[in-house]
């Protein structure tokens, strides 16, 4: 038996959930790593895992183990890329998830000039604005806009975010101008949510702080979705300042209550607390805090 390749297979398991999560993100065949499983077990002489038909959980011997393994194989693979980072580019698969209106505005401008710096790393870019469990989608970090409250991942504040209340030329004509948030209510709103949230309209003037729920109208998940509503006409929406400039210049978006600002929203790199941080995603990291700080509006403050 390799016992490395039995560590990493039940570590995998652990994180996973199941033995065929665990095979598909090893690319390994399920009832191979069921036999490593096995005859780590056998070797050891206890039991690591509960199985069940329906889910497979870990036992108060295995948790314990699990904790060693997770350290050894960290510390296996960071003496590993420490030789090699010498003498090679960063090279591997790379999964990152980011927002959808994030990922556009980076394959415009800038994910190009990542590729070309990095021709080893094949990046797998998942676009949702949803929350992911990290672990259970095999991802190595995802780049998020506000605080961060889970304690299990590391936070690398890269920038922040501004938003802009605007709508099209077109819906303006028809509807005419809101000079004051509660004007809102009198008109056509596009809300966003998020896991069946929808968020409440925040606005701040001096010392002066509104929240308004606008209730009812169209409500949208997807970034850039939201984005094309308010171009199309359909209402007044809040987008990040970086997508308002681009359809501000062609005429497409307006700025309305532009007296009435946003609190900045802080953007972090997230990445499990309980992994090693390999070179391809410090490369990442770093380019990504780069990209940021040199592109007005998403800079930190």
């Amino acid at each position: 038996m390799d016992k490395i390749k039995a560590m990493e297979a039940f570590v995998r398991v652990v994180d996973t959930g199941g033995f065929s999560k665990a095979a598909e993100s090893l690319l390994t065949p399920k009832a191979t790593v069921s036999t490593l499983i096995q005859d780590l077990e056998g070797q050891l002489g206890v039991r690591l895992l509960h199985r069940t038909t329906r889910r497979v959980t870990v036992t108060a011997d295995g948790a314990a183990y699990y904790e060693r393994c997770v350290r050894i194989l960290d510390d296996l693979r960071e003496a590993d890329e420490s030789l090699s980072s010498r003498h090679r580019e960063p090279e591997g698969t790379l999964k990152v998830d980011m927002t959808t209106s994030m990922a556009s505005m980076l394959m415009q401008d800038h994910l190009p000039d990542f590729l070309k710096r990095y021709p080893g790393i094949a990046l797998q870019l998942g676009c949702t604005d949803r929350p992911i469990n990290m672990i259970s989608e095999g991802v190595d970090c995802v780049v998020r806009v506000g605080e961060v409250s889970d304690p299990s991942l590391v936070a690398r504040r890269i920038g922040s975010m501004h938003f802009v209340t605007c709508a099209s030329p077109r819906y303006l004509a028809e509807h005419g101008l809101p000079l004051h948030p509660n004007d809102l209510f009198q008109h056509r709103w596009i809300n966003y949510f998020v896991q069946g949230r929808i968020h409440h309209w925040e606005f701040v003037k001096g010392e002066e702080r509104l929240e308004l729920a606008l209730v009812g109208g169209l409500a949208i998940n997807d970034s850039n979705v939201y984005r094309d509503a308010c171009v199309a006409g359909v209402g007044i929406g809040q987008i990040p300042s970086y997508a308002f400039q681009l359809y501000e210049r062609y005429g497409k978006l307006v700025q309305v209550l532009a007296d009435w600002g946003t609190d900045a929203l802080p953007v972090h790199v997230l990445y499990p607390s309980n992994r090693h941080l390999s070179t391809k995603v410090q490369v990442f990291v770093e380019w990504a805090a780069e990209v940021f700080e040199n592109t007005p509006g998403l800079r930190r403050i």
